[in-house]
């Protein structure tokens, strides 16, 4: 169950997105926040006048989930690009599938151009953005033409050199003619490579150029020009904010990144599809004592790899692992083309995979505290009822209890609990063979024994075979019984163990007048117990488990009774017989109600069968 209070806790001061999911785990609603906490939180407040579509919205939401992001620019995209993928029930869709602008670099051609596009290609030119405002775009690109000298017109070079005059850009100084060969084509791919260097992400030498110019400006008077160059400075500033969220090439790839401690470690992995990020995950790694981050990450990509049915092109990852040629290969031979493993150094690319890590680490935190909060719950119950009985342990607690109706199949359920969590495998059921009638103790006394002797006799046979471990739960004694019930129950579990000459603490669970649990029963001293603890609660759930799997074991028997003790005594129905007239009526009454036409229909019931059935239950009745 989803807890609303203690998640909305958890919410960091972060920009992100958040993604709301109703009942049935659909996302309905996804949003930008340049507070995650402060927005997502708003929600759940009792505001009026916000509109019934928000209500209506908010009363669906099931549950929550975000994505940190580094800052609200990368938040709009993200959330651009999450409603294109889900198109989420609450959220405004654009129908014309308006895309924000990207700056395109046509490397295809001898002597590149940077130009603002609304679409990526796939063609031989690099795509940097999408960026929100078009304007910076626009200003980044004037600013790095004018700064570098770059061709803007559509001649064809090298083909078109020489055959016009160069253009007005020529002559303002805004372009060193590459339609002329006054520039070599080495050094105008070396200034675009510093253009490319810029888009990368290395934006602070320009910035420190146009700062140096606009000082320059200033003392020389120039009051408009400098003016104009804390315009571009601003525009670079903004652009240098550009979407890390969605890449340039439009590839497949995964993003990997962990976090951990010295006990636990959580691999985040962004989704990028088409080069957009469309969704994420995060993966628990445990038993990550004494392993590095890089043999973490080597033995996530072996596991999650092997299982997964889609392998992207690129694996993009925190930090070199082990093995990558072989990986390499591997994952190309599962995918059937060409896949690789990358570490990214610079660039966007590295500040997407730096993304994944603080989400990473964001969730470990989280996770941290809920398992701050689960350990209260199993460990400290346990170690709270240890301390309460004055006992060194109590890791393994074994409950039973006694199920039947006036003595009708009497059975008995044994239940585990190690570390305070219940430990299912290492249940058990018991037909009481013994006792004929209504007699708990009995019952108990015979179950206490089969479980014990079994466990004894288990014991040593691993010894006779020089075995140390077995996979039945009887040979694991407990280091506390707890008996549903009092000073009896008790008392009747000493007497097993001293035959048995076994050496195990035994508490009862001491019941009010109206059947609930008041205080524990040990060594002959009724010891109150806090209502509100944990160790309280613990006992509970142990107490109402044992009587949960006892009752479940006796309805079962007691529905195949009825249906044998109905049916056996007819002659000439057997199991067979029997199997078929249930799978075909389904019920003793549907078989009742059957005339001897519509008995003897099935292939196993002849006709004489189906009088004798008829029959039977017309002088029962």
């Amino acid at each position: 169950m989803f807890n609303f209070d203690e998640e909305l806790k958890k919410l960091p001061n972060s920009p992100g997105v958040y993604l709301m999911h109703d009942g049935n785990d659909t996302i309905i609603y996804v949003g930008k926040a340049v507070n995650l906490h402060n927005r997502v939180r708003s929600y759940f407040r009792k505001i009026v006048g916000r509109g019934p579509q928000i209500d209506r919205m908010v009363e669906q939401i099931a549950r929550f989930e975000y994505i940190v992001t580094d800052s609200e620019l990368e938040a709009l995209v993200l959330e651009n690009n999450l409603i294109k993928e889900y198109s989420p029930k609450y959220n405004t869709m654009l129908k014309d599938d308006k895309t924000y602008p990207y700056i395109k670099v046509t490397m295809g051609e001898e002597y590149p151009r940077i130009l603002l596009s609304r679409e990526m290609k796939k063609d031989k030119s690099r795509y940097f953005g999408p960026y929100t405002s078009a304007t910076a775009v626009k200003d980044t690109i004037d600013l790095m033409n004018k700064l570098y000298r770059l061709k803007t017109c559509n001649r064809r070079l090298p083909k078109d050199i020489g055959a016009e005059r160069p253009c007005l850009n020529y002559h303002i100084k805004q372009c060193d003619a590459p339609c002329q060969d006054y520039i070599s084509k080495e050094e105008y791919r070396a200034r675009i490579e510093q253009a490319l260097d810029f888009l990368n992400g290395n934006y602070k030498p320009m910035l420190r150029e146009l700062e140096e110019k606009m000082t320059e400006a200033s003392e020389k008077m120039e009051f408009e020009e400098a003016a104009g160059y804390r315009d571009l400075f601003n525009s670079v500033k903004s652009v240098a904010q550009k979407q890390k969220i969605t890449d340039s090439d439009g590839e497949d790839k995964d993003i990997i990144a962990m976090a951990g401690d010295e006990h636990d470690a959580v691999v985040q992995v962004f989704f990028v599809r088409g080069g957009k990020l469309i969704g994420r995950d995060h993966f628990y790694m445990t038993h990550v004592e004494d392993c590095g981050s890089a043999q973490i990450l080597l033995d996530f990509v072996k596991q999650f790899y092997a299982g997964t049915p889609y392998i992207p092109r690129e694996l993009m990852l925190q930090e070199e692992i082990a093995d990558i040629k072989i990986l390499e290969e591997w994952l190309s031979a599962r995918k059937g083309s060409r896949v690789y493993l990358r570490v990214p150094k610079r660039g966007a690319k590295e500040k997407l995979v730096e993304l994944a890590a603080q989400n990473a680490k964001l969730v470990l935190s989280q996770d941290k505290e809920r398992i701050r909060r689960e350990e209260g719950r199993t460990i400290g119950a346990m170690k709270e009822i240890a301390a309460l009985l004055g006992l060194e342990d109590a890791s393994r607690m074994e409950a039973y209890d006694i199920s039947n109706i006036s003595g009708f199949a009497n059975v008995g359920s044994m239940v585990v609990f190690e570390k305070g969590k219940a430990k299912r495998s290492d249940y058990r059921k018991f037909r009481i063979q013994s006792v004929s009638g209504p007699d708990d103790y009995a019952c108990m006394k015979e179950v206490l024994t089969r479980r014990f002797l079994h466990g004894m006799e288990e014991k040593e046979d691993l010894d006779r075979r020089q075995v140390d471990h077995a996979f039945g739960s009887f040979t694991k004694f407990p280091d506390l019984l707890l008996m549903d019930g009092g000073k009896g129950q008790v008392n009747i579990a000493l007497q097993v163990l001293e035959e048995l000459r076994l050496n195990i603490p035994v508490c009862g669970m001491v019941k009010d007048d109206n059947h609930r649990t008041r205080g524990l029963y040990y060594r002959n001293v009724e010891i109150p117990i806090d209502t509100r603890s944990e160790g309280f609660k613990l006992v509970t759930r142990i107490q109402d488990e044992a009587h949960r799997f006892a009752i479940e074991y006796h309805r079962s028997l007691r529905s195949k009774a009825q249906v044998k003790s109905a049916l056996d005594e007819i002659p000439g129905v057997g199991p067979a017989r029997r199997k078929a007239l249930m799978r075909h009526f389904g019920s003793i009454n549907e078989i009742k109600e059957a005339s001897v036409e519509k008995l003897s229909e099935l292939p196993e019931i002849p006709e004489h069968i189906a009088k004798q059935i008829y029959g039977f239950f017309r002088t029962d009745s």
